[in-house]
């Protein structure tokens, strides 16, 4: 790619965007980078879905559109993703905001719902974020008896969904393939 030239309509350099990578049954698999991405391309290992609006990466001896969405011609083995149960993914889950309260401006903590004295366990089912104030005002009670009520109910995530905090905001090009539609 040496000698390449690449312009965006708003100056901002389209090789540093991310490139949905689907399996060759459209499964979302990764994300890579344009340069990973146009690598697949010229080797035939992957095919584009959805290039960017027309944008193009111009060679000495070749022009090609700069990918959004790939899709590999060969099926890979892609083992489970399971998303670690850690303080940080809790956070993310639940979108940095209190379940009891709502709010996202404080500082946050990690709550158990049925409280650790009372057999509650670490698991994704019974970790929740929650505000200092809510935390503090719960305290050893399930929130029934503290009558607090939970905002959302709270679940393991899909690994897809975490795929959002990976890259930052979703190429809209993406959102047919993430079942976001």
């Amino acid at each position: 790619m040496n000698g390449s030239q690449v312009a965006g309509p708003t100056g901002i350099n389209p090789l540093s965007k991310k490139v949905l990578v689907l399996n060759r049954g459209y499964e979302p698999v990764s994300v890579c980078s344009v340069k990973k991405a146009i690598l697949l391309l010229v080797l035939a290992k992957a095919e584009i879905v959805e290039s960017r609006n027309g944008l193009t990466l111009r060679s000495v001896s070749a022009v090609y559109p700069l990918p959004s969405v790939i899709r590999l011609t060969a099926y890979v083995r892609v083992p489970y993703k399971h998303v670690e149960l850690t303080r940080r993914n809790i956070m993310r889950r639940d979108s940095f905001q209190c379940q009891y309260c709502g709010t996202m401006d404080v500082l946050l903590t990690i709550d158990h719902i049925i409280p650790r004295s009372r057999g509650g366990t670490d698991s994704w089912e019974n970790l929740v974020c929650a505000c200092i104030r809510c935390n503090n005002l719960k305290g050893d009670r399930t929130p029934e008896e503290a009558g607090m009520q939970l905002l959302r109910f709270p679940r393991h995530p899909h690994p897809i969904l975490f795929l959002k905090q990976f890259v930052g905001k979703l190429e809209e090009e993406w959102r047919p393939y993430l079942f976001m539609d």
